[in-house]
């Protein structure tokens, strides 16, 4: 965008253009609309969630009354960008931030971080942060959550690191985002210094959000015992501090202490009602929400409940009047199959009142190919429509195709075997793999003939083959041909 700086011309033909683009008679302000009043409508559109008629109403204004469009008006059009992730609409703002001299203004610089990052655009992101001469802790925030927002924990927690060095202190909404990062890198060391420092903030540590996003980083690093005893000791909880316990409970294979911990949250919701009968409003009343019954659903599964499972998948509807997303059709899904009712999942599949998902056919594709001793026509004929709707859904799903091999080799079926095979060399894509080292995150890639570090990591990777062959260790083979470690 700095390119339009040079070339004023350019600048009021974007202006121009964005003003006429897509025009329409509705939405027309009225003819005396000052300036506050414009920008009290636009807040209106987006608390509404209306954004395109956001996006309209403010053309109309530029193209009618331009004057009256202050710093206030991009913000709350680059907010409705954001919300739809339009970036083609977004650039064009990004624009008249320039064109209308605004770009110094701290909150429209974070909105345009906020809008690359809502659109996918991680680089313009960080190359607005980069120009921003005066970085504040928002500016610092915003990047960071754009990276984890964008499945780039790693360079989030790396910005993290970064911001404290330029001596910008965290708060609340930094380390929840922080926390978000460990959580999604396993990144244990990272989140107990975290942790550590929430503790040595005054007011830090009674903080229900913080307190939360504790709670679920511990569950997903692995430290199930941990993340309880932060639960037990928390005196307010709210319906993600419950969902919290709840989830990291059922993901550990915890049936019981998920399933018990859900009763205990409908109990406190009892007491509260009775208290609130009673005239006391000490308690308020904690209503499990869509993510608290896919816990739910996941201990039922592990711990094969299914007539359970089915009790509570009804009772979100009837009860809690909850609408069932996809991820809760899985759910019962992966119910079905882990009890082995392989037709009853195929037939509930078939009856959803929703599309079904690629997970939705790889779990009913995987829990088919582990019964290795049904040789039924049934079995196979679910197993190759389950791979016929991956196949459509997620061509490049190497993992489908391994499921699929490991099928036939078990049905005896081996031409068909090797020619699963011959499809899996000609598309399969490098695995990934990351290891914490102190508070960085190393990754690799398999295969990887451009790391660093190459040369002193398949020097031991030799030594350790060598090790292991000498104590009569064998490595096992795959299934094209024994591992060379000297290929590479």
């Amino acid at each position: 965008m700095r390119f339009l700086r040079r070339f004023p011309s350019l600048g009021r033909r974007v202006i121009k253009l964005f003003s006429t683009n897509n025009q329409s008679k509705a939405y027309l302000p009225p003819a005396h609309l000052k300036p506050p009043k414009a920008n009290q409508t636009l807040k209106r559109y987006l608390q509404s969630n209306h954004t395109s008629k956001a996006l309209l109403f403010f053309r109309i204004l530029l193209r009618k009354n331009p004057s009256s469009i202050d710093s206030f008006s991009l913000m709350f059009s680059l907010k409705a960008c954001t919300l739809k992730s339009s970036l083609v609409e977004g650039k064009q703002m990004h624009a008249l931030v320039i064109c209308l001299g605004f770009q110094p203004i701290i909150f429209l610089q974070t909105s345009l971080i906020n809008m690359y990052s809502a659109a996918g655009n991680i680089a313009d992101a960080h190359n607005m942060f980069d120009e921003i001469p005066s970085k504040n802790l928002i500016s610092w925030t915003s990047l960071i959550s754009a990276y984890v927002d964008n499945q780039k924990p790693n360079k989030a927690l790396q910005l993290f690191r970064e911001m404290q060095m330029d001596d910008v202190q965290p708060d609340i909404v930094t380390l929840t985002v922080a926390l978000s990062a460990c959580a999604d890198l396993g990144a244990l060391d990272m989140g107990e210094w975290i942790h550590a420092y929430i503790r040595r903030r005054k007011g830090l540590n009674t903080d229900v959000c913080l307190n939360n996003s504790l709670i679920n980083m511990y569950s997903k690093c692995g430290e199930i015992g941990t993340s309880r005893r932060l639960f037990d000791s928390m005196q307010m909880k709210n319906v993600t501090t419950w969902t919290s316990m709840i989830v990291g409970h059922a993901l550990h294979g915890q049936a019981e202490e998920a399933l018990q911990l859900f009763t205990e949250m409908k109990e406190t919701n009892k007491r509260a009602r009775k208290n609130m009968r009673n005239g006391k409003h000490e308690s308020s009343l904690v209503l499990p929400n869509d993510v608290t019954f896919m816990g739910v659903l996941m201990a039922c599964s592990h711990a094969g409940l299914v007539e359970e499972g089915k009790q509570h998948f009804r009772s979100m509807q009837e009860d809690y009047n909850l609408r069932p997303r996809i991820s809760h059709y899985g759910c019962m899904v992966d119910l079905l199959c882990r009890a082995g009712l392989l037709t009853k999942a195929y037939d509930f599949i078939q009856n959803m009142p929703v599309l079904p998902n690629a997970v939705v056919w790889r779990t009913l594709l995987s829990a088919s190919s582990l019964r290795d001793n049904d040789n039924s026509e049934e079995n196979i004929k679910i197993c190759l429509e389950a791979s016929r709707q991956l196949l459509e859904l997620k061509p490049n799903q190497v993992g489908d195709n391994v499921i699929m091999s490991n099928l036939y080799a078990a049905k005896g079926m081996w031409d068909k075997k090797i020619l699963v095979r011959e499809q899996i060399k000609q598309r399969r894509y490098p695995g990934c793999s990351s290891i914490q080292v102190g508070i960085d995150i190393k990754q690799f890639v398999a295969a990887d003939d451009q790391h660093p570090c190459m040369p002193k990591i398949y020097e031991i990777l030799d030594h350790l083959t060598r090790t292991m062959r000498a104590l009569d260790h064998a490595l096992g083979t795959d299934p094209f041909g024994v591992i060379q470690t000297t290929e590479y």
